[in-house]
């Protein structure tokens, strides 16, 4: 039910920048059709935001047949988390990560890399799906999916402000300075309706991933493989998403996040600590 509710003020959040941003490129009339246009991107989003995703990632279904290895482990992780088995997909990208998406578990999916599936062991691979499965356990997975669609259409309306420029109540045109704020403020603000929600989201999915597989350890070691290797290792199709990198278990992007107020995610070393303590307790 929490979710729901965080769900509701996030695509209300959304919504309301829409309108902002129409207001500062059309007037009211702008403002109408930007909230009109908020309002149809809400609903699409809903049904057709995890397709969306995956399609930008070029990513893959395999199965039993095609890729028993990660679909057997998929499918034993999700018996014990009493889950419906979710549809898998590879991404073909060297970078190791992983993500989850769609709009309830009973219609989710789960995403790795190449470069993840030669990376990490079997245990320490167990340990990242089963955090991703987490996310879909607790409901989270409609929230990343939903605000990282809306993030990137937010950018999409406000690079249309450069080109159209600002107007004021009376429709004239302003000053063109506004059109570069909006520009550059609209993603930002879009990135801090996602932040709000998103570290403590992470926090949740390890503990929750590591109590699913059985052992914290695990992904605690993949974790710190994973933060030291895909520094080094660009991910060229995350570059052109990156509303999308907040929705993977570590952020695609080595020198995205300048300060941990900007960060989509925790610290790894926090994260390590506390999967850590787990095992001591």
């Amino acid at each position: 039910m929490f979710n729901w509710f965080k769900t509701s003020i996030l695509m209300a959040g959304i919504v309301a920048l829409f309108g902002a941003i129409g207001m500062m490129i059309g007037g009211e009339r702008g403002m109408i059709m930007a909230l009109l246009f908020g309002g149809v991107m809400n609903v699409f989003s809903y049904w057709f935001s995890d397709k969306m995703v995956l399609r930008m990632y070029n990513a893959r279904e395999v199965d039993a047949t095609t890729l028993p290895y990660l679909y057997n482990l998929v499918r034993d992780l999700a018996r014990r988390a009493n889950l419906p088995m979710p549809k898998v997909y590879v991404i073909d990208e060297a970078q190791p990560n992983a993500f989850a998406t769609g709009r309830n578990p009973e219609h989710a999916a789960v995403a790795a890399t190449t470069g993840i599936l030669q990376m990490l062991s079997e245990r320490e691979l167990r340990g990242v799906m089963a955090h991703e499965l987490a996310h879909v356990k607790h409901r989270d997975i409609l929230l990343s999916t939903i605000s990282a669609t809306m993030a990137g259409a937010i950018s999409m309306l406000a690079n249309m402000a450069i080109f159209f420029g600002g107007r004021d109540e009376q429709g004239r045109p302003a000053n063109p300075l506004v059109g570069l704020l909006v520009a550059l403020l609209a993603p930002l603000a879009a990135a801090l309706i996602q932040m709000a929600i998103s570290r403590t989201r992470e926090y949740e999915a390890d503990h929750g991933g590591a109590e699913i597989s059985g052992d914290p350890n695990a992904l605690a070691d993949a974790l710190e493989k994973i933060h030291y290797y895909a520094r080094g290792i660009p991910m060229p199709s995350a570059q052109a998403h990156p509303e999308t990198g907040q929705m993977m278990i570590m952020n695609p992007f080595s020198g995205g996040d300048i300060t941990q107020l900007f960060s989509t995610h925790p610290s790894t070393e926090e994260r390590v600590r506390r999967l850590r303590a787990m095992v001591r307790r």
